[in-house]
């Protein structure tokens, strides 16, 4: 494959891609946990609602996704992440002028095209693109910058909401893209001829010596991610009622809330400094291990370890996103990546969706024992890691 090496002038482009994917994630998936009540509020309709629709628009991501990615292998990702930032800022326009739910539900499904070109599996895919298997360092890279989104977008969104009200916050990150995000992704270098990369997909003609994963890896990978992913998201929108079910104060679980963040960075930055040296499955075991470490942990001593429990849940969660770009490439080899990373994520982006409603169905039904669901679901997806191989050139 006619990839470039990952060099240092490489470096520009990773800060370039990392910050518009901080400005992507900042203005969609962190949204609507700061507008979500003046939305509901303004348009005369529910909370759970506005809710709703945003969960619409993660199906229309996932729907998008594999699509987005078969564009990424044939042309780079260069067209599909400008596209995305067209999309963004129409989508952003359309919700801050938004009348009914009607209006609500078509800014997000355009939201939702967005979010299926413009997030982490296109920005990932358009690297591989570039970098072939040398993009493990440039994958985390990005995912370091990025893991800023929710630091910065929500003290903006809410400054912007308390100065221009939240259909001004709204326009203000739809202009964001234009005067940025676009200028930012026009950065991201052309890609070489898609006939190469196309060669390139056949593992055969990748590396003569190494076999082809069995059939069944990709859908171990799914699995695993679907697994991992609605942990993921069914903690970030329950975090602090799971503690407080626990028997933490409402002190205690804000506090813990806030470690998962510089967790967070903190398991990318050992990645990228010393994970790096070992099979991407290394990471993706921590990954998977960490979060049923701390609910055994909560469930065995209680509030005590809600810190603990966070700090854990957060390590896990940090490597995760750097795991699924960079397992499937380790596994796969770097052609055809976008459309299989697409299909990859497919069933995971589905299930994530649902995992806020279903997840706090258990834990209004159980309580604390939530935790036996998650740790369940971590402990599975460990399971298939470890029925995972890699490639001999890998």
């Amino acid at each position: 494959m006619t990839a470039r090496p990952f060099v240092a002038a490489s470096r520009g482009t990773v800060l370039a891609l990392g910050t518009a994917q901080t400005l992507a994630w900042a203005s969609s998936y962190y949204l609507p946990a700061l507008l979500a009540t003046p939305i509901a509020r303004d348009l005369g309709i529910g909370r759970p609602t506005v809710f709703a629709v945003f969960s619409v628009a993660l199906m229309v991501s996932a729907v998008a996704g594999p699509a987005a990615g078969r564009l990424i292998d044939r042309h780079g990702g260069r067209r599909v992440l400008l596209a995305s930032n067209g999309l963004f800022a129409l989508g952003l326009a359309g919700l801050g002028l938004a009348q009914g739910l009607g209006g609500l539900t078509l800014a997000w499904v355009v939201l939702g095209l967005a979010m299926g070109c413009g997030l982490y599996d296109a920005a990932f895919a358009a690297l591989v693109r570039l970098y072939g298997r040398d993009a493990r360092q440039a994958i985390t890279g990005i995912t370091l910058i990025a893991g800023f989104a929710s630091t910065v977008g929500w003290p903006l969104t809410t400054l912007l909401e308390a100065q221009w009200g939240w259909r001004g916050a709204c326009f203000a990150w739809s202009a964001l893209h234009l005067v940025i995000g676009l200028p930012l992704n026009v950065l991201l270098p052309r890609a070489g001829p898609h006939e190469a990369a196309t060669a390139a997909a056949t593992p055969q003609a990748a590396a003569p010596a190494a076999a082809a994963p069995p059939r069944h890896t990709a859908a171990l990978l799914a699995l695993l991610f679907s697994m991992l992913g609605f942990v993921s998201t069914a903690m970030a929108a329950h975090l602090p009622a799971l503690l407080q079910a626990a028997g933490a104060t409402l002190a205690v679980a804000v506090l813990a809330g806030s470690l998962i963040g510089p967790a967070q960075v903190a398991a990318r930055v050992f990645e990228f400094s010393v994970l790096q040296r070992f099979s991407p499955l290394l990471s993706a075991r921590f990954a998977a291990l960490t979060h049923p470490l701390g609910a055994g942990l909560l469930l065995a001593l209680g509030p005590v370890a809600a810190l603990p429990f966070a700090l854990l849940h957060g390590s896990g969660n940090g490597l995760l996103t750097i795991v699924r770009g960079t397992l499937p490439l380790a596994l796969f080899g770097a052609g055809g990546y976008g459309a299989r990373q697409g299909w990859i994520a497919l069933p995971g982006r589905i299930l994530g969706a649902l995992s806020p409603w279903l997840f706090g169905l258990v834990l209004e039904g159980h309580g604390a024992g939530a935790l036996w669901l998650s740790a369940g679901m971590g402990l599975t997806a460990f399971t298939c890691l470890l029925a995972l191989r890699l490639p001999r050139d890998a």
